[in-house]
């Protein structure tokens, strides 16, 4: 079987627990790209939060952003943009600030006109945005959505909210927003996107855009805003450090992001050495 590109979300599969990428990981991109297999990065994070992560190895890929509103070219030109308009995601806002929720809600979109993303934050003190921008590598700015032009696409909402409560609130999300996509990535971390666009919408999308069947497709993911993005490929692998509830779910099962799962999966379908 011949696969002629690979997909791989990034916290918990492209990254190790401490948030590096390890040699063999780093070994492994370098082979596919010199096999002129693209290796795509597919998160929920931000551009400027996937491009440190290129800057400090040493390398260029496609991404694919906001778990699928945004897809851009190894020379990090834009192929796809889509997203919340801006009255729907300052809804969605307004209705976290009326029910206090506890947890901090963010704002991330792309403009097209410069290539530029903004990641919007109600305050910068929270410990909750702190924390992600020493992750990400990237500053968010305070504000509210109104700093955003009318026209502009919100790429996603993201609320980082308490471990205790995520369930509540995506259960009051779904519920005040059935017509957006409302997933978990993380235990702390609920995903706010247009309905129909996903990981998986991206992958198809770049598929016919690259003209790649869905057939030579391979994909990792560890988490279940992953699965659908799982379901599309021909050759999917879940991460040795995803929850056990997803591992009955996929056949292939490869180590953790902390044990080079990504190395060994792609050395035992052939596609490094």
């Amino acid at each position: 079987m011949s696969y002629k590109i690979v997909f791989s979300d990034v916290d918990g599969t492209l990254l190790n627990s401490n948030h590096q990428l390890l040699n063999n990981t780093l070994y492994a991109i370098r082979q596919l790209q010199q096999r002129d297999i693209p290796f795509v990065i597919i998160s929920a994070r931000s551009p400027s939060g996937i491009y440190p992560i290129q800057e400090t190895y040493g390398f260029r890929s496609p991404i694919i952003s906001y778990s699928g509103t945004l897809i851009l070219d190894e020379q990090r030109k834009a192929l796809y943009v889509s997203g919340l308009v801006k009255k729907q995601a300052a809804e969605v806002i307004d209705f976290i600030e009326e029910k206090q929720f506890d947890c901090s809600w963010n704002i991330y979109s792309w403009n097209v006109e410069d290539s530029v993303d903004t990641w919007i934050v109600k305050s910068k003190q929270d410990p909750r945005i702190l924390r992600e921008e020493s992750i990400v590598h990237a500053s968010a700015v305070k504000g509210t959505i109104h700093m955003l032009p009318d026209t502009a696409k919100v790429g996603k909402s993201l609320c980082m909210c308490n471990p205790d409560r995520i369930l509540e609130i995506e259960q009051a999300l779904k519920a005040e927003f059935p017509e957006l996509s409302i997933a978990k990535s993380s235990d702390i971390l609920l995903e706010i996107m247009p309905n129909g666009v996903t990981k998986s919408s991206a992958v198809k999308t770049l598929c016919e855009l690259w003209n790649i069947p869905l057939t030579d497709t391979v994909a990792f993911g560890d988490n279940y805003n992953d699965i659908e993005m799982l379901e599309t490929v021909r050759m999917p692998f879940l991460m040795g450090n995803a929850p056990k509830e997803l591992k009955g779910r996929f056949p292939n099962v490869t180590d953790s992001n902390d044990e080079d799962g990504i190395y060994k999966a792609l050395k035992q379908i052939g596609l490094i050495s």
